[in-house]
């Protein structure tokens, strides 16, 4: 299951559930809404009863004190996304940064010579940064910049992540994004309305972009992207991709990405050689 609030979007239970049904599992996938006072009571009752799932906003962070055990990866990132049962323990794990590099591996490729000389521009500073920034360094990005309404948080966030990046004031970015190759949008602009969250002028005309932010047909903002000859892309592979790490942290097994592709009705993007 799936828990947050709100959690009636999830397009999570729609792949999950046609995951388990490809590996012939009776196992159901579902969505529960908890407000934030519920979850530790309610996280010991899926330990009781050896349950696993997932966590989304905004109840990532605070599940970081509700399990009994966190993976490397979850204390990296500070947050954990995933949970199941191991001898009787609670474990917390984050597969964010996987979703975030499988994402960033469709957009520029895996060559770490590319990355290490890549300019890379994220705006935000907010949760779903901290894996996106540790996805990056984990690819060999050396050059990134991030865009924050409040530089103090972006700050402590880097910090936080001992993460070496320079940090420009909103008012900033048209400078910040001069020389960018890649750009990603980190924050929930574009979420629910049809807002931009960097005005398609500004972007160098080689440069890829990622918006964090999904939505069934892609957001507008991606979509204008591509009309302008930019390789982009929104959310959804990293939703599904995190989606199939966490499947294969509960069942031991490979996840059938191709079914959960399937039932969705789309199929992830396929992008030019970026050379």
């Amino acid at each position: 299951m799936i828990i947050g609030q709100p959690v009636a979007h999830s397009l999570s239970p729609i792949f999950q559930n046609a995951a388990l049904d490809q590996i012939g599992s009776a196992v159901r996938y579902g969505r529960q809404e908890l407000a934030p006072e519920q979850v530790p009571a309610f996280l010991a009752a899926c330990a009781s009863a050896r349950v696993a799932g997932n966590i989304t906003l905004p109840h990532k962070e605070l599940a970081m004190g509700c399990v009994q055990w966190t993976t490397a990866v979850a204390q990296r990132v500070g947050a954990v996304n995933t949970f199941w049962t191991e001898g009787g323990t609670l474990v917390g794990h984050n597969t964010d940064v996987a979703g975030a590099s499988a994402a960033l591996r469709a957009l520029i490729g895996s060559t770490p010579a590319v990355w290490s000389e890549l300019p890379v521009v994220m705006f935000g500073a907010g949760g779903s940064a901290a894996a996106t920034l540790i996805a990056l360094q984990d690819a060999g990005a050396r050059a990134i910049t991030i865009v924050a309404r409040t530089p103090s948080r972006a700050a402590g966030l880097l910090e936080r992540l001992e993460i070496d990046a320079r940090v420009v004031a909103g008012h900033k970015a048209a400078s910040a994004l001069q020389d960018a190759r890649l750009v990603i949008n980190a924050t929930p602009v574009g979420l629910r309305d049809d807002a931009w969250p960097v005005e398609i002028g500004l972007l160098p005309p080689r440069a890829a972009v990622l918006d964090l932010v999904y939505r069934r047909g892609e957001t507008p903002w991606v979509r204008a992207c591509r009309a302008a000859g930019h390789r982009a892309e929104d959310g959804l592979r990293m939703l599904v991709e995190q989606g199939a790490a966490a499947f294969e942290c509960w069942f031991g097994v490979p996840a059938p990405r191709d079914a959960m592709w399937d039932a969705l009705g789309i199929r992830p993007v396929a992008h030019p050689d970026p050379a």
